[in-house]
């Protein structure tokens, strides 16, 4: 019954603007999801996919996102194994990296694999097999998001072709340039069942993944093959033919206002349902971990809890936003405390923007009027995983509650397409200048005239810290290194690119071992 409700919980956060039929909102009781032979049967299988997409435990992110010059691992001796990945000094035996390679992998193998099986049998007694096939193409995006998030943190991996678990623990291990070339031919295969639409304006499922979503995926897994002339097609496809474009406000983009806005390529959605007992970790991300402490915390909404103020924007980044005076952006990314601004006036920033500034009670207030103080754990605080107190559903007082966690943004293709042409690509749409010039617009900085890859990764900083690892993979590709070596971080480029397996994985798959 969990398994059930779970599934009729997710078919209400898609079908929250009327999007789904209404099979969808039917009792399901006295129908097993996922052995109806029919279309709805498959669209109960793709609802459990997505789910357990949906489902990445809370360590997962962080783990992507904590080796970059963007964000520091905070909290002191709490959580302190978490430290030996922003240091990089891996330890095998941390149980996040177990987790998160294991959640990976269940997803895939004990999930997705066989999730597409299910809906192949199903297509075999269907006459009208394209729904099908579109299930299944979504599936493989889903599939190909993954598998990259592991190359990006393993190098080299295992990649499941079923849901055979013998079958999982005999491959061997693929070259990490041939599992992005995997990924990149998987997304080939997948764009012609999907829909020819941006994700929002899906009426079957709004907000599930569409052929953009799968050109996004494989132009950032040739990124990572530096075949540059591959991405710069796939965001040429997706500038030309989306109808993506960028949200105006980049505070209120990760607010409320802005869930599967035009600019969503890729969106983790969740809801609280309008009460205490669904704003649970079942229906909701658990954003614990990006927001302050509850002695630094003072919400507008009396009651609405802090979290363990563990990810935290580094002095490098802030003091990089404010030399060029990035506010908008800066906003944003950083709830700052009274003890990092007066860190930022001894490094002699005494001309601060006035979202800085301290109340007679000693705490900054967000412009959405929730108070950030002083706490022993961090110096500033995550601003993109933050939503205002008032935004949160009535009688519910968890952080964050309801919030969707964004995945993939149309800047990062403007961007990406940007870089590609810097590093070589020949363009088939719009100039690096103009994708770049897009991007500083809605931040509210001047264009420029010509665009260097100093400028694309200086923008890319700018729009995308503490997400999802992207710096780090950023100066990584290009050999920028040095720019990891903040805050006493010493990055070796002979060893620390990857972090090793999991002890308790190579215990299980020998051939990790090799």
């Amino acid at each position: 019954m969990k398994y059930l409700k779970n599934i009729l919980l997710i078919a209400l956060i898609f079908s929250l603007s009327i999007a789904c039929d209404d099979k969808l909102n039917e009792p399901l009781e006295n129908e097993p999801l996922g052995i109806t032979k029919t279309v709805e049967g498959q669209r109960n299988i793709l609802l459990g996919a997505y789910q357990k997409f949906y489902d990445l435990g809370w360590e997962v992110h962080p783990t992507i996102g904590l080796r970059g010059d963007d964000v520091n691992k905070a909290g002191g001796t709490d959580q302190a194994i978490m430290e030996t990945l922003d240091n990089y000094k891996y330890d095998p035996n941390a149980w996040f990296l177990n987790t998160t390679w294991n959640g990976f992998y269940n997803d895939i193998v004990a999930g997705f694999s066989l999730e597409i099986e299910k809906i192949r049998e199903i297509n075999e007694v269907l006459d009208d097999k394209s729904g099908g096939n579109q299930y299944v193409a979504e599936i493989q995006v889903l599939i190909g998001f993954e598998l990259l998030q592991l190359t990006r943190m393993w190098g080299d991996i295992l990649v499941p072709t079923s849901s055979n678990s013998d079958e999982f623990k005999a491959l061997p291990l693929t070259r990490r340039e041939d599992a992005l070339k995997y990924i990149s031919e998987l997304m080939d295969k997948a764009l012609p069942d999907l829909p020819d639409t941006r994700p929002n304006q899906r009426s079957d499922i709004q907000g599930g993944v569409t052929r953009y979503t799968a050109l996004a995926i494989k132009a950032m897994a040739n990124l990572d093959l530096e075949n540059y002339q591959a991405v710069e097609e796939a965001t040429s496809e997706i500038i030309q033919n989306g109808g993506f474009s960028l949200y105006n406000d980049f505070y209120y983009l990760f607010k409320k206002a802005g869930e599967l806005s035009d600019e969503s390529l890729l969106e983790l959605q969740y809801s609280d349902f309008g009460s205490s007992s669904t704003a649970t970790n079942e229906y909701n991300h658990q954003y614990d971990f990006y927001g302050p402490l509850s002695d630094g915390w003072k919400p507008l909404i009396p009651g609405v809890s802090g979290g363990w103020g563990f990810y935290e924007p580094t002095l490098k980044y802030i003091e990089f936003m404010l030399d060029r005076k990035d506010y908008s952006r800066l906003e944003t990314s950083v709830l700052f405390t009274p003890n990092g601004v007066k860190q930022l006036e001894n490094d002699g920033y005494n001309d601060l923007p006035d979202f800085t500034n301290a109340a007679e009670d000693g705490f900054i207030y967000t412009r959405d009027g929730d108070g950030i103080g002083n706490h022993a754990r961090a110096l500033f605080q995550s601003g993109k995983f933050y939503l205002p107190s008032i935004e949160i559903s009535s009688n519910v007082n968890r952080y964050n509650s309801g919030k969707n966690f964004i995945v993939i943004r149309y800047s990062e293709i403007l961007l990406m397409h940007a870089e590609a042409i810097v590093s070589g690509a020949a363009s088939t749409s719009i100039s690096a200048e103009e994708a770049v010039n897009m991007v500083r617009a809605r931040a509210g900085l001047d264009p420029l005239a010509a665009v260097t890859l100093d400028d694309v990764l200086d923008e890319k900083y700018a729009e995308f810290a503490t997400e999802w690892g992207i710096r780090f993979a950023d100066v990584v590709r290009h050999g920028f290194t040095s720019e990891l070596n903040e805050g006493g971080k010493i990055y070796d480029p002979s060893n620390d690119r990857f972090v090793p397996y999991p002890t308790a994985q190579v215990d299980q798959l020998p051939q990790l071992s090799n």
